[in-house]
């Protein structure tokens, strides 16, 4: 089992790095390229026309290789499971941006009943099939296990449909989405090598589709996730915390996820309130960028940000 992740690695790199050469290109042929924001940073409407929905990409590289490992392994079957119900909604929300040439795409309400729907299906099949209990491991407290009961369920659809979103919201600037979630991803990947976990191949795919993936996507970007990559990835996350009795860790290692989420909701409600704006522009990534940052550096230091509370979130075993 523990080799398992070595080959997922190894495998979905690959994978990825022989898919996108055809796929980019396939992508600007059907047109399929960003719609950038009017409202957006200006240095980002020269991005318009770059293939989108690389996301695609990402997920045929971690399928093909979790489909190796896939036999008998029900926390494997579950996660992927999630990852590809998000990343349909992303496709079908990508697909009506390009094809009817808005920055928007699927309405909020259809985006939240399709996401509770695959969030239901999470919670029935973490229970039924695969076994979960209602106990969560607490960090920092040497192992210790916090039995919740019944406050389980209304924590699992709310952190889903938070962190899904917060994923989505951190996809703004090139390669920041695949370089933060290749740290977290990371992170999963060495806790399930070293307690021989189940979701140890899905993790490691998951790393080496994004490292993959990063050849392409680092600025300048040659392709774009969308929100099928993004939401995609946001569910891999949280399923994989979940199935591993983390849920409470993407607190830690996801830290960036949940400061661009909040960042957006404090724009919102001060904005309502005072009709001025908190930051220069959310989600805060375009704050920084706002403020003089190169684009360049805004991922870099995310980056660092993200692994240095991944290596807390090992100490907080």
């Amino acid at each position: 089992m523990n080799n398992q992740v070595f080959y997922a690695v190894i495998i979905a790199f690959l994978l990825n790095i022989v898919i996108s050469p055809f796929i980019i290109p396939f992508l600007k042929r059907l047109k399929f390229g960003q719609n950038v924001r009017d409202d957006g940073p200006s240095t980002h409407l020269k991005k318009t026309g770059t293939p989108t929905m690389g996301g695609i990409i990402i997920l045929m590289s971690m399928t093909l290789t979790s489909l190796l490992f896939v036999s008998g392994n029900k926390s494997l079957q579950t996660i992927l499971f999630v990852t590809l119900g998000f990343g349909f909604i992303g496709f079908l929300d990508d697909y009506i941006k390009i094809v009817k040439k808005r920055s928007l795409g699927l309405t909020p309400m259809q985006k939240i009943i399709g996401q509770l729907a695959v969030t239901l299906i999470f919670a029935y099949l973490l229970y039924f099939y695969v076994g979960i209990d209602t106990r969560i491991l607490l960090p920092f407290t040497n192992g210790r296990m916090l039995d919740i009961g019944m406050l389980y369920w209304p924590l699992l659809v709310i952190g889903v449909i938070a962190v899904v979103n917060a994923v989505n919201l951190t996809d703004g600037l090139d390669g920041l989405a695949s370089s933060v979630t290749v740290l977290v991803a990371t992170f999963f990947a060495a806790v399930a090598f070293v307690t021989l976990s189940e979701v140890t191949p899905i993790a490691g795919a998951a790393v080496g589709s994004l490292l993959g993936f990063l050849l392409f996507n680092t600025y300048p970007a040659k392709v774009f996730m969308g929100d099928t990559g993004s939401l995609a990835l946001g569910g891999f996350v949280v399923a994989t915390a979940f199935v591993m009795k983390m849920p409470l860790f993407i607190l830690i290692v996801g830290l960036i996820y949940v400061i661009e989420n909040l960042s957006v909701i404090i724009q919102v409600a001060y904005f309502k309130k005072t009709k001025k704006r908190f930051f220069k522009m959310a989600p805060i990534h375009h704050h920084f960028e706002l403020s003089g940052w190169p684009e360049t550096k805004v991922v870099t230091v995310f980056s660092i940000v993200t692994a240095m509370l991944c290596l807390i979130g090992l100490i907080a075993l």
